[in-house]
């Protein structure tokens, strides 16, 4: 997109930013706004002179004199409880009467939203009403709250209300230069408004405008909160807001008559003129170049001027005829504009695809465009939802490989009912389409990076002193830059961050984000969420700095999906600490997905009383601390201990009141790390700062910030399975967890050798199989690899997103594992060791074996088959299987190769299963007294699970066996040394003192 544009005519460089709205040139007024104003002025009228005018008649209720105890005991009569009456109204017409001059102070002055009156919540929304409703006849109502300046205006006018806290915006507001602009045109732009409506009205009369005559329009000047935008120009004179970018592409870059030009479909400044396409009618258009009578002379002038810059953009407003992306021009709020993407941008390929001679095509967000067999949902394709959510899908993957992870290690220590399970559940189904699809759309680089950069800002700033800048929004291009979005320019950022396309844009290309490392500071923007993506950019909004409520409109399915998706992703994303998530009206069921995070409550009744603590809680802290908001707490010396914030999704749509003391709450919540998101049937929310629509088409319209996004969405079949699957992986789930009994199971007797056996555990070899070409070979071993631990099926989408994690096209996967299946060969009866599933799976024959394999198969018959019933049998086999264990899983692996056993879990499954064998190998030994063969067999098991604590303990237990004091106190000493600062483990400490009462000061005089 092209840069902003801030020439002026005086080429000087706009001021700075206010924060203060400053009043707006009026036009006219209708009879129905005076109706309202002199309504409004005898209610106030009434109330602050009316009402203690009755009250004086009732006469003072007060005692003239000091009471005493008798005037306490006399009886009430019904002229004590009038004077008691009397004095409760003469205090609520005082606190009314604060209110008034409170509000009527705010109005005037312009200090957009006024201070509250304590105790006053509806007595001063009447006021602000009032108020609001006798100034309306003037440019001072102008800086009210949201929505209560729109009091009884048309429903046309109340779509714009909703975003009046962008007054108080930083960073969107009209400049000095600006107001000053718009106040000298506004006599001009009332001139041409006045002399396009008699061109009209002649036009009726039976003249029609020549065949080729070009149609201007005039920018007209701010009413109140209202400005003009090219969208709501291409809705009144097209017939069709989203019409908007043709009346962009025939005044794109044209000379203004006040020097400047339009850069941007959101920017646009009145007294500009714009050309229209043919079709364009309304009485506000100007036919030129023929002179029409009643238009001044100068703007006749500078219409003609600008004619004559047209002439080469003709071709580009037919080119735009067809676009309906939706944004809506420059308003009093927060817009967002997709950043500028720097030219050359990374687009590496893979060293390996260089060397094979195979080559990927670009792909959005580094991933493979789905073919059309794929999108049409055939046996190919996966969830396309996850798939187009690379840094959701990489956050629930995370928390998924963690979760399996616990239950694999509650498991081993028994703490889960006795449970000793080694593998996880085999997903089936909608499950398994889920997980294949986390696994090919995940961007976990992606999240470290973004992790990264962002700490490494806040770490950067704290290192100079200075705050961390409000972002509203942060734009991950297709080349993978990052770019904040700021509420106001914030100066220089530190270095390697440089300034985007103004001074509201931070940018950080992907090549300096690499080359980041981990600091220890808090995360700075936990509250972003990934909304869509637009023009090649993926929007993250951060819902904890909006000045107020965001509003989601849109049908009850399509609002359910988006609120599904920003639930989830903020429950498991990477670039967050801290956080609490609540949920209300739905998402009960998303808990299993971060049970520390996700709070659900069940009505909004709960909701208010909630929130209304903790703001105030909030409040004081940041108060007791001497901050202004959490962005400051989170650099100071409590950051990892405080400030995290709160996310509110409230799906049902609050009744009028509830929506109310929403706003109210939401007022200040952007300071205090508060952010709401809220569902509305109607698209009217009052009090609602950012406005968003979810379309059927899986559109996410925000017109009042310029957005038209493709909505990041989670609908319920996907969210069922995604939550299935975490379920299925609670350690606490019941019966249906980890289970002993390996996916696939291999013949250990002599008759059962295989055909292909690599070895995977050690150093990868394999045996069986030619070695393919010198420049294919690392591929197909890494194939191979992959679907050697995923006996029960590798999608073809997953094995091309592990082998190329930047993405290529499905012919050269095609290619690929058709080499793989060539390499691979047959069995004797003919059928390939490569085959598919029902699901188009890519399985492997059961003459394909790895040790991995075999390992597990010969610990499961030592432990539940041949080896219980036979003590030498067992012995045998576990010896076996202990002799298999060269070293970690595929030790001599490439760098840069073997990218997806990162979400794997064999990394904790081979250890544990190491330390079962060694501690059942040395239990053998233990029951013939052969101390010295368990310490033999637990050390070799140390080899692959040096942490094991359960190794420890058994080796502690084989030692004092020996009789061997000496020896004890040296592995005690050992084991002290190998625990650091942390010290023992609780079972280990208690342990040693059982067998060696004195090893706190025996293992000092070791040491």
């Amino acid at each position: 997109m092209a840069r902003r544009t801030t020439s002026s005519s005086t080429g000087g460089s706009p001021g700075p930013r206010n924060r203060t709205p400053q009043p707006l040139p009026r036009r006219r007024r209708t009879f129905g706004d005076f109706v309202k104003a002199f309504g409004a002025f005898v209610a106030l009228l009434a109330l602050l002179v009316g009402v203690p005018g009755a009250l004086v008649t009732v006469g003072w209720p007060l005692p003239h004199g000091t009471p005493s105890l008798d005037w306490l005991q006399q009886e009430i009569t019904v002229g004590t409880f009038i004077h008691v009456l009397t004095v409760i109204v003469w205090l609520a017409w005082a606190q009314f009467t604060a209110c008034v001059l409170v509000e009527m102070k705010a109005a005037l002055s312009g200090v957009g939203l006024p201070n509250r009156v304590p105790g006053a919540g509806a007595s001063q929304l009447l006021a602000r009403q009032l108020v609001a409703a006798l100034l309306l006849v003037g440019a001072a109502a102008a800086s009210f709250t949201p929505g209560l300046s729109q009091l009884g205006q048309s429903p046309e006018v109340n779509r714009h209300g909703s975003v009046a806290a962008a007054q108080q915006t930083p960073g969107t507001l009209f400049d000095q230069q600006r107001e000053q602009a718009a106040a000298g045109a506004a006599a001009v732009a009332e001139q041409a408004a006045d002399a396009a409506a008699q061109a009209a009205s002649q036009a009726d009369g039976g003249s029609s405008a020549r065949h080729g005559d070009t149609k201007y329009y005039r920018i007209q000047p701010p009413e109140g909160r209202h400005h003009d935008s090219l969208w709501e120009i291409a809705q009144r004179h097209l017939g069709d807001g989203r019409r908007y970018k043709e009346i962009y592409e025939l005044n794109k870059d044209r000379t203004q008559p006040d020097g400047s030009k339009l850069s941007e479909a959101s920017l646009i400044r009145p007294g500009w003129i714009m050309e229209m396409p043919g079709d364009a009618h309304g009485g506000e258009l100007v036919e030129m170049p023929e002179a029409k009578p009643g238009i001044p002379e100068q703007v006749q002038q500078q219409i003609h001027d600008y004619a004559k810059t047209g002439d080469h953009q003709q071709a580009g407003g037919q080119r735009g005829a067809t676009s309906r992306q939706g944004e809506q021009g420059d308003r009093d709020t927060a817009h967002f504009r997709v950043p500028q993407q720097r030219a050359g941008g990374d687009q590496g390929q893979d060293s390996d695809r260089a060397s094979s001679g195979e080559t990927a095509p670009d792909t959005r967000d580094g991933r493979s465009e789905p073919s059309a067999s794929e999108e049409s949902g055939s046996s190919f394709g996966l969830p396309e939802a996850l798939l187009g959510a690379p840094l959701l899908a990489a956050g629930l993957l995370g928390a998924l490989g963690r979760r399996r992870r616990q239950a694999l290690w509650q498991s081993a220590l028994g703490a889960v009912g006795g449970r000793r399970g080694m593998e996880p559940p085999v997903p089936t189904g909608a499950a398994q389409d889920a997980q294949d699809a986390l696994l090919v759309g995940a961007d976990p680089e992606g999240v470290r990076l973004l992790d990264l950069s962002l700490r490494g800002l806040a770490a950067a700033l704290a290192a100079e002193s200075r705050p961390l800048p409000t972002v509203y929004a942060a734009w991950l291009g297709g080349n993978g830059d990052l770019h904040l979005q700021l509420a106001q320019p914030a100066g220089k950022p530190p270095t390697p961050w440089q300034l985007g396309q103004d001074q509201t844009f931070w940018m950080l290309a992907r090549a300096d984000a690499e080359r980041y490392e981990e600091v220890d500071t808090a995360a700075p923007y936990p509250g972003l969420v990934s909304l869509g993506t637009m023009d090649d950019s993926r929007l993250l909004l951060n819902l904890e700095a909006v000045p107020g409520i965001v509003s989601l409109s849109g049908s009850a399915a399509d609002r359910a999906g988006v609120f599904a998706s920003v639930a989830a992703e903020l429950a498991t994303n990477g670039w967050s600490d801290r956080m609490t998530i609540t949920l209300v009206g739905f998402g009960e069921d998303l808990t299993p997905l971060a049970p520390n995070r996700l709070r659900h409550l069940d009505d909004i009744e709960a909701l208010v009383e909630t929130m209304e603590a903790e703001t105030r809680q909030r409040r004081g802290a940041l108060g007791a601390a001497g901050h202004d908001s959490v962005l400051t707490g989170r650099t100071g010396p409590a950051q990892h201990t405080r400030w995290a914030p709160h996310l509110v999704l409230l799906a049902a749509e609050p009744s009028p009141v509830d929506a109310l003391k929403l706003a109210e709450l939401a007022a200040d919540a952007g300071r205090l790390g508060i952010g709401y998101l809220v569902g509305t049937e109607s698209g009217e929310l009052p009090g609602a700062a950012w406005e968003m629509e979810v379309t059927r088409e899986g559109k996410l319209l925000a017109p009042l910030l310029g957005l038209e996004l493709d909505a990041q969405m989670l609908p319920v079949a996907q969210q069922r399975a995604v939550v299935e699957l975490f379920v299925e992986a609670d350690p606490e789930g019941g019966p249906d967890g980890p289970t002993d009994s390996p996916p696939f199971l291999v013949d250990i007797s002599e008759q059962g050798r295989p055909a292909v056996y690599a070895r995977l555990v050690g150093p990868y070899e394999i045996i069986g199989l030619e070695t393919p070409e010198g420049e294919r070979s690392p591929l197909l071993h890494e194939a191979l690899a992959l679907l050697l631990l995923h006996r029960e099926g590798v999608h073809p989408r997953v094995l091309s997103s592990a082998l190329w994690p930047r993405g290529v096209t499905d012919d050269v996967r095609d290619a690929l594992v058709e080499r793989l299946r060539g390499w691979l060969g047959d069995d004797p009866d003919g059928t390939p060791r490569l085959g598919s599933d029902a699901t188009g799976r890519l399985t492997l024959a059961k003459s394909v074996v790895s040790d991995l394999d075999v390992l597990r198969s010969l610990y499961h018959e030592a432990t539940q088959g041949k080896g219980v019933d036979s003590r030498v049998v067992r012995g045998r086999l576990l010896t076996d299987a202990l002799v298999l264990v060269r070293g970690p899983l595929l030790a001599d692996r490439p760098e840069g190769r073997y990218g997806w056993l990162t979400h794997e879990i064999i990394d904790a499954q081979l250890p544990l299963l190491v330390a079962d064998i060694g501690l059942a190998l040395s239990a053998f030994h233990l029951e013939k007294d052969r101390a010295e063969k368990a310490i033999e067999a637990l050390n070799a098991s140390m080899n692959s699970a040096p942490a094991d604590e359960r190794l420890w303990n058994e080796l502690l237990r084989a030692t004092h066996a020996t009789g061997d004091e000496d020896k004890v106190k040296r592995l005690a000493a050992d084991l002290v040394s190998r625990s650091g600062a942390r010290g023992l483990p609780p079972r280990t400490e208690a342990l040693l003192d059982e067998l060696l009462p004195a090893w706190r000061s025996g293992t000092a005089a070791v040491g």
